[in-house]
């Protein structure tokens, strides 16, 4: 998650024209799978370095999400394909330190332009703004137009409508209750009453197009020369290269591959001095 967030927010404060108040949901959570371990707060000093780079204005700040998570864990779902953090969105309500307003963004979303208009479009009778999702669209359905299923990776929330009218508590207690494939974008698409559809360049999921404001490096479909899955994440940069033949971000992963190596610098350092955990290039 680290790496994804280091490539993110490089990307943030390259396009952002207005100061940019980061925060990060991490927790030290579990399945039977496997134990997570949440962010450090020297993680977080580095990521919020890096942010103050651009701009001294920026910010990130680190959110604490077991508490909160293990009050009302999703049980039918918590041992689904996806980890435990990828229902933390759901949570958001709770939060004191957001506002009204937020855009939430998966680890593995890139940005390639300015996002401000995106960002401060009215939200009236709206509780959030979404992107169809590129395959589930084609599959699932629950509401009278066509196409209505939305990817949960980009969403710009109006909390305070959902704070009001009950979603995301609505959406935890289903996720308490009933098993599904894609939990909590499921739940989402589901129970929300007043949700808006935006133009696929806030959340391009498959190949990058001139006017993409954010890429969403998710998981493909591959047709040749057999059916498979193709998951590239922004920090895989050689197979970015070599699998996507993309290299409009090489500036922005030439910065992530820089801090990289002066975290694994750091991580030279004798025990008993301050140190960053090595991360995977």
């Amino acid at each position: 998650m680290l790496d994804g967030l280091i490539i993110s927010i490089l990307s943030l404060t390259k396009h952002a024209q207005e100061p940019l108040r980061i925060f990060i949901l991490t927790g030290t959570l579990q399945n039977r799978h496997r134990q997570f371990s949440a962010l450090t707060d020297k993680h977080v000093t580095v990521l919020d370095q890096i942010a103050k780079r651009k701009n001294s204005a920026h910010s990130v700040t680190k959110i604490d999400m077991t508490a909160l998570f293990n009050a009302d864990p999703p049980s039918a779902n918590i041992n689904t394909l996806f980890t435990p953090y990828s229902m933390l969105r759901l949570y958001s309500d709770l939060i004191p330190e957001f506002s009204d307003r937020i855009l939430y963004l998966d680890a593995d979303v890139v940005c390639r332009q300015s996002f401000e208009s995106f960002y401060h479009q009215s939200l009236e009778n709206t509780e959030f703004v979404g992107v169809l999702d590129h395959y589930g669209r084609w599959f699932f359905h629950h509401e009278w137009q066509l196409f209505d299923y939305v990817n949960s990776g980009v969403l710009l929330l109006n909390l305070k409508a959902i704070r009001t009218d009950g979603l995301f508590k609505r959406c935890r207690d289903y996720c308490r209750r009933r098993p599904m494939i894609m939990p909590d974008q499921s739940a989402i698409n589901k129970l929300a009453h007043h949700k808006r559809l935006a133009s696929e360049r806030y959340n391009e999921q498959q190949d990058v197009q001139i006017d993409t404001v954010f890429q969403h490096f998710s998981t493909r479909w591959s047709f040749w020369p057999i059916i498979h899955t193709v998951s590239v994440k922004p920090w895989d940069v050689d197979e970015m290269h070599a699998k996507l033949h993309l290299h409009i971000y090489d500036d922005i992963l030439a910065e992530y591959q820089n801090v990289v190596e002066e975290l694994n610098d750091e991580a030279s350092i004798p025990a008993n001095s301050s140190s960053a955990g090595k991360l995977n290039q």
